[in-house]
């Protein structure tokens, strides 16, 4: 069985830092893209940032110059860097990642969601 388990999230003033985790684990063949979407209350989901298997990078411009995605190929682990957080960026952040994995087509897979709140 296959899974994304966050870490990280947490109550933080605004201007604020936070670093989130999230580590896979399981019969994974291998690891395409890797990211962290966002769910704020009556909102829909929303991708944060992106990061490739070659390590080519992408963000949603409200978090461009803030935000900061990096992954251990290794750990099977991205993380997701985040300063001078603000309130708009309360949310829960959802690892998600395409892989390959045993016995199974590729697909994607979501992790369970971190709630992030950034007080003002």
């Amino acid at each position: 069985q296959v899974q994304l388990v966050e870490s990280g999230g947490g109550l933080v003033q605004g201007g604020g830092s936070l670093r989130l985790s999230c580590k896979a684990s399981g019969s994974i063949i291998r690891v395409n893209r890797m990211a962290w979407y966002r769910q704020a209350p009556r909102k829909e989901r929303e991708l944060v940032a992106v990061i490739s298997s070659l390590g080519n990078t992408n963000y949603a411009d409200s978090v461009k110059g803030r935000f900061t995605i990096s992954r251990d190929y290794a750990k099977i682990t991205v993380y997701l860097q985040m300063n001078s957080l603000k309130p708009e960026d309360t949310a829960v952040y959802y690892c998600n990642s395409f892989m390959y994995v045993a016995g199974q087509g590729p697909r994607d897979y979501w992790g369970q969601g971190t709630q992030v709140t950034v007080s003002s």
